[in-house]
């Protein structure tokens, strides 16, 4: 078998795996992701890289205690904002923070990164740095969305490909099944193709195709799937594949509306006293929705098909995202995602 030469399986043979953090790229500042990671080291005993300004992240250690081994400060003198040209600023900001984060990587110092930053940026560093997985023809973004079961359904791509074509779309199958039985822990995972209907003569050119091509992976392919199918309240479907175009919309509504019904519902209890009296009593069960709504729980999205670990989180990241990050991140080397996505791509595609 062959062995692909990424840092998450060269990393293997050391006692310590460890994450690189992109500390300098959130919304909220350093503060989240510094905590985040000492709750990382601290509560799962994980290794963390900050990568960022030196001092700011010394000082922010030191204001929250943190003195131990497994936290160590990586200085990027630069770093890429929102407002930045994802490509160009990866090119002209050679020592910007998710660029260090993703040469630690290349070189084997880490398994993997995460950023909470531009998205075009980490995955343009990821590309330039660690490259992809030998046969990929394209990275794409998997995103878990809540299932009504508690489990998530994984959608990809979610924004890295909007054009694509159908050979990709299998290719995204092939790396969505590895990262749901492995990191979902979905025994069997079952796949479907994301079109306006069940039917197999539904959907435009692209999904055509691509549903022929499905057919002949040796998975558990359901078919033509619709979008009431990721929440599992319709057909069983634990990975769902789409360009990049059709799930960063579907991604981006989904968002939207959680906003919006959890929203509603604040508004309409505090507007009336019997409400709010009932809310006490159902505050469990509110918790417990919101904490399998909270992109949190996940970590982040990772960009799959890349040599190596990236996992692209949230602008508005918090401390939580930023330890399952983590956590999310050390799996992937323990179970050798990384390889097992290069194996089925090399066999299946």
């Amino acid at each position: 078998m062959a062995t692909v030469s990424s840092a998450s399986e060269r990393s293997r043979g050391t006692s310590e795996l460890w994450m690189a953090v992109d500390a300098m790229s959130g919304d909220h500042g350093v503060t989240p992701l510094v905590v985040g990671s000492i709750s990382a080291a601290t509560e799962l005993d994980a290794h963390v890289l900050l990568v960022g300004d030196e001092k700011i992240l010394a000082a922010e250690l030191k204001k929250h205690g943190y003195s131990g081994s497994n936290i160590r400060i990586v200085h990027a003198s630069d770093v890429i904002t929102m407002d930045d040209s994802p490509a160009m600023a990866v090119r002209q900001k050679k020592d910007a923070s998710v660029n260090v984060a993703a040469r630690l990587v290349a070189s084997g110092e880490a398994l993997g990164f995460f950023s909470p930053g531009n998205t075009g940026a980490s995955m343009a560093a990821a590309l330039a740095q660690m490259g992809r997985l030998p046969g990929v023809k394209r990275p794409a973004i998997a995103t878990p969305i809540p299932r009504e079961d508690g489990t998530a359904t994984v959608l990809l791509d979610s924004g890295a490909n909007v054009d694509c074509k159908s050979e990709y779309l299998v290719q995204f199958a092939i790396m969505g099944e590895v990262y749901s039985r492995e990191i979902m822990g979905v025994i069997n995972p079952k796949i479907g193709l994301i079109s306006n209907g069940e039917e197999d003569t539904k959907g435009n050119e692209l999904t055509l195709s691509a549903l022929h091509r499905l057919k002949k992976l040796p998975y558990d392919f359901v078919g033509n799937v619709e979008g009431r199918d990721l929440y599992g309240t319709g057909k069983p479907v634990h990975v769902v594949v789409c360009d990049g175009f059709v799930g960063n919309i579907i991604l981006k509504s989904i968002e939207g509306l959680a906003k919006t019904i959890f929203s509603s519902l604040k508004k309409n209890i505090n507007a009336s006293a019997i409400a709010q009296g009932g809310a006490l009593l159902m505050k469990p069960a509110f918790l417990a929705v919101k904490n399998r709504m909270d992109y949190a729980t996940y970590g982040g999205a990772p960009l799959l098909g890349v040599n190596g670990v990236c996992i692209i989180g949230h602008g508005s990241s918090n401390a939580r995202a930023v330890r399952n990050a983590v956590r999310v991140g050390l799996e992937f080397g323990q179970k050798s995602v990384t390889q097992r996505i290069a194996d089925n791509i090399k066999r299946f595609s």
